[in-house]
């Protein structure tokens, strides 16, 4: 793990991982600190009215052996899928530890998928639970005929229909469960993730993901380099990782069902003692975002660059707000912008962390003024532990300031297992010991890695990666659409935001009331990132010899 060193050059070279024979992330996360400090705050949960409730160590650990206990007695066990379709809540930490201890694979969703997007993930996945709440439930009652691996559906509103009351579950459940004895590489956690060739695929992570994550968090939310020793890193349960990092409340408005607020920002904090504020997601307003903040005294958060840019709209927020105990803003999912990056440090004396990676292998560049390594319009260096080059379509390294793709050394602790049931797609994805990730990028002279752009027709849109596949299939499943297509075009907030092209079937016309029905009509079935936001119609689409549709050339119409 990080050593403490004088420079990041001196970070990198005395770095060592030490991934233990033996390890499970719940055990790790929950148990090690219910052993010393079972009362522990883990979680500051914000009710309807904001009102902060503390949520323990051994709160956590209690419920989560009764859900593992009572998902076991329904049949779920080691391998299976247990999916987490809910808002930021204690209920889905306790699942996803629950999960980890069965042996079983947590399958977080977000609340905003589509019955579309949910019934291709949980179908795909074959998930044999999920623990939901009242919109899940509606969205999942149109869904169950066609999913017939779906066995348990556990409710945190209350029993409906087929759907067991969450709480009553764990009330009649034991604490008793025996804790699975996993290893690093044994299936943990599973996140789809889209690309621009078929249908979403599921990104299948080892235990092993968790502490490939912790260099990474350290470096991006301005953590002293010694805040992770070697003892930090999977030993016995201690106080020292607290003392390292200091007292300290996280919080983030990113869903935890994305790698980033999972992985960047929850579980890494559980694990080193930081509570995370919980706050069901709704719609970000900078003004609250501030005064959540200054009222709960957040000293770290984790804000995508959209949010970042809306919070740019408020002036001078250290005059309205007390922001005093904010002490780092890290940021991932898309290009920060020097911007951005000037408005921070002028704005609110801060100089963001930001980071770099994939929902395949993530975390894996990182910048942080704490360690030297902080530069505007730069993503930022390799995390100590990861190798990470920018490489020509031949394999050789890019020179300086030369465009290539960014690439990751194999075997690295937070690189997947693998696409789920797709090793064709795995094996595509590697070139002689690299995982490929079609990013563009550059290096400067300095070591700096500046991204560019996608290699391939992914959209990012308030850093979310959406792939065109599932948007054209609902454009297409209109009546009157023939042919659909869907790129990014720039957008000043959302760096990208969706446009529509269609052709059109015989007997329809291009009309300014038939473009407001197709695009309701996706609204209607698409997640809400999803859903485009303007539609163009033409008489063809660009296509390729093969039969597939050129996206680069209406990109450029856009």
């Amino acid at each position: 793990m990080l050593q403490p060193a004088d420079t990041y050059e001196e970070l990198v070279a005395g770095f060592r991982w030490e991934i233990p024979e033996r390890y499970n992330i719940a055990a790790d996360v929950c148990d090690r600190w219910t052993l010393t400090e079972p009362d522990r705050t883990a979680l500051l949960v914000l009710g309807a009215d904001d009102r902060p409730e503390p949520v323990s160590y051994g709160r956590l650990r209690a419920d989560s052996l009764r859900l593992a206990a009572a998902l076991a007695a329904r049949g779920v066990g080691p391998g299976d899928r247990v999916a987490i379709l809910l808002p930021q809540s204690a209920a889905v930490v306790v699942t996803h530890f629950a999960a980890y201890r069965l042996g079983a694979i947590a399958l977080p969703l977000a609340g905003l998928f589509g019955e579309a997007a949910l019934q291709h993930r949980l179908a795909d996945s074959g998930a044999r639970a999920v623990v939901t709440d009242t919109a899940g439930l509606a969205k999942l009652e149109r869904l169950r005929a066609d999913l017939p691996d779906l066995t348990t559906i556990l409710s945190v509103d209350g029993a409906v229909g087929t759907a067991e009351d969450f709480f009553a579950v764990l009330e009649g459940a034991s604490e008793g469960f025996e804790t699975r004895a996993t290893g690093p590489d044994d299936p943990a956690l599973m996140i789809y993730t889209s690309g621009t060739t078929g249908l979403a695929k599921g990104a299948l992570h080892g235990h092993r993901v968790l502490l490939g994550h912790l260099p990474g968090w350290s470096v991006m939310h301005g953590f002293a380099p010694q805040a992770l020793s070697a003892e930090g890193a999977a030993g016995s349960a201690s106080e020292s990782a607290s003392q390292r990092t200091g007292t300290g409340l996280m919080w983030t408005p990113s869903d935890w069902a994305w790698a980033g607020g999972l992985l960047n920002v929850l579980m890494p904090s559980l694990r080193l003692g930081m509570p995370v504020v919980a706050r069901p997601l709704g719609r970000f307003e900078p003004e609250a975002a501030f005064r959540l903040m200054a009222d709960l005294g957040v000293t770290h958060a984790f804000l995508p660059p959209t949010a970042l840019r809306m919070l740019r709209g408020l002036a001078d927020p250290r005059q309205k707000f007390d922001l005093s105990r904010l002490r780092n803003i890290a940021s991932a999912g898309e290009a920060l912008g020097a911007e951005t990056f000037g408005w921070a440090r002028d704005a609110l004396g801060l100089t963001i962390g930001e980071a770099y990676g994939q929902t395949e292998c993530n975390l894996v560049l990182a910048s942080s003024a704490r360690i030297g390594v902080a530069r505007a319009g730069a993503t930022g260096k390799p995390v100590p532990g990861h190798r990470v080059a920018v490489l020509r379509e031949d394999g050789t390294e890019a020179d300086i300031d030369e465009t290539g793709e960014i690439a990751v050394r194999a075997p690295d602790p937070v690189l997947f297992l693998g696409y789920w049931r797709q090793p064709e797609a795995t094996a595509k994805k590697f070139r002689d010991g690299w995982w490929m990730t079609g990013d563009q990028a550059r290096r400067d002279a300095d070591g700096y890695i500046r991204f560019v752009g996608r290699e391939d027709d992914l959209i990012t849109s308030a850093a979310y990666r959406i792939g065109p596949a599932e948007i054209e299939a609902c454009l297409s499943a209109h009546p009157a659409v023939a042919l659909a297509a869907a790129v990014g075009v720039p957008d000043p907030l959302r760096t990208e935001v969706v446009k529509a092209f269609v052709t059109l079937r015989a007997g329809f016309s291009p009309s300014e009331a038939l473009a407001a029905e197709i695009l309701a009509f996706a609204k209607a079935r698409l997640s809400a990132h999803e859903v485009p936001r303007t539609l163009a119609f033409r008489d063809t689409l660009p296509m390729t010899t093969s039969g597939k549709i050129i996206r680069r050339q209406l990109r450029d119409e856009g």
